[in-house]
């Protein structure tokens, strides 16, 4: 198995609800640091400026080890910190959440505005595309024309049993293809290539990276 690190979300998403006539909109985006963080926030601000608060959470990293939030005005510890716990718990990172609240003149107390925050992060992540993120290697190796469709239908069936992806495919004098594999799956994928193409094939072995593996 490779070595998994926290995921994040495959593209921004945005979720409303409403408690005890309160809005609560939340916007979710994927990010690539805290400054990405930031310019969210300040369009979501910008786009949402009439809301009494624009509260925020965000963790970046490839470890997940960078956070910060803001209660915006809530009472302390009531919508930031909360929000925050939520992306922790869904083991997330490269990913920040701003949740709009439009008041509607009922008090929620402490309490209230606590679950209320933290559900409506939690149900916008219900409904986000997770991409998750491993440690793998990348091999590339070459192959004739007539081979070339053959060996990708290989590739695409090997892929999905070994937890690899396939990065881009080019065509030249030859089609070189790019497979993003786990160490412990290097042996067997050389020895499935061996398989597949009567020992043709010769696969080299490249760098180690942190690599992001869409879900089917």
């Amino acid at each position: 198995m490779p070595r998994r690190f926290p995921a994040t979300i495959a593209a921004a998403v945005e979720h409303e609800i409403v408690i005890t006539k309160s809005r609560f909109i939340t916007t979710l985006a994927p990010v690539d640091g805290v400054e990405d963080a930031d310019r969210v926030i300040a369009e979501v601000r910008r786009r949402r400026w009439d809301a009494r608060h624009n509260c925020t959470a965000m963790v970046t990293g490839v470890l997940g080890d960078q956070a910060r939030s803001s209660d915006d005005g809530e009472p302390s510890g009531t919508a930031g910190v909360p929000m925050l716990e939520v992306l922790r718990r869904r083991e997330l990172t490269d990913v920040v959440a701003v949740v709009t609240r439009y008041f509607g003149g009922v008090k929620l107390g402490a309490g209230g505005l606590v679950r209320a925050y933290s559900t409506s992060v939690a149900e916008a992540l219900d409904a986000a595309a997770l991409v998750r993120r491993e440690a793998l290697t990348r091999v590339r190796f070459d192959v004739d024309h007539a081979d070339a469709g053959r060996l990708d239908n290989v590739l695409r069936e090997w892929v999905r049993h070994h937890h690899a992806t396939l990065g881009p495919t080019t065509y030249g004098r030859a089609a070189t293809f790019e497979v993003w594999v786990p160490a412990d799956a290097l042996d067997v994928l050389r020895a499935d290539l061996a398989a597949a193409s009567a020992g043709a094939v010769d696969p080299v072995v490249g760098e180690e990276r942190i690599v992001d593996v869409h879900a089917d």
